[in-house]
């Protein structure tokens, strides 16, 4: 199996820390090499261990923020799926 290898471009914001110190993030992250993408799972204090998480394009990441500011529709989610 492949050594997975990434960067973390740019720390966005900590949503949540837990009693261990691990933080619940959204970073711009690139993934072996690859363009950034959004991402958001846990880090422990040292960013040397994550959580699962879920990495988002930047086009998935717009229709997120969409959605959360109440701009998407029912039609246009019906759209999209």
């Amino acid at each position: 199996m492949a050594e997975l290898t990434y960067e973390i471009k740019e720390c966005l914001g900590v949503l949540s820390e837990n009693a261990k110190g691990w933080t619940k993030e959204l970073n711009l992250i690139s993934w072996n090499g690859r363009d950034p993408k959004y991402d958001i799972r846990e880090w422990s204090p040292d960013h040397t261990r994550m959580g699962k998480g879920v990495t988002l394009s930047d086009e998935e990441f717009e229709t997120l923020k969409a959605i959360i500011n109440g701009e998407v529709t029912d039609d246009d989610e019906a759209g999209i799926l």
